[in-house]
């Protein structure tokens, strides 16, 4: 396994780490990225955030445009970026607290969606009361 992986793989960072990365590699700001691209800034931003993720056509466009490839952006395999220069000793421990930070956003998306649906029973439950 390469630096590279390493430090991009799938279980240290996620699709928006990796996009933000290469476009921060490329010497590019979200505006300017997002208009190449032809989306608007909040759209980037959002993959950047992991809060959404590319169709398939704007993900190879993304992938051409930063220089990387589409595999890379999806999984952190194949061509990408280098992993930091300033990654010290300190690596390691680096890498045991983005994996913190992953399992914590995991369990932070599914407490969401178990919200999601407890929202959408307790509407049933009202709509119920108000149709008696």
């Amino acid at each position: 396994m390469t630096e590279n992986e390493d430090w991009y793989g799938s279980e240290v960072a996620t699709f928006g780490d990796r996009v933000a990365a290469a476009r921060e590699n490329a010497n590019m700001t979200q505006a300017a990225l997002a208009k190449r691209i032809g989306i608007k800034q909040s759209t980037l931003r959002a993959w950047e955030d992991d809060l959404s993720e590319p169709r398939a056509n704007r993900l190879s466009t993304l992938a051409g445009i930063l220089g990387v490839s589409m595999m890379w952006l999806i999984n952190g395999e194949g061509e990408g970026v280098d992993a930091p220069e300033d990654v010290s000793t300190n690596a390691a421990s680096v890498k045991e607290v983005l994996i913190a930070l992953r399992e914590v956003r995991a369990d932070m998306l599914k407490r969401a969606e178990q919200v999601g649906r407890l929202e959408k029973q307790l509407r049933g439950i009202l709509q119920g009361e108000t149709r008696d």
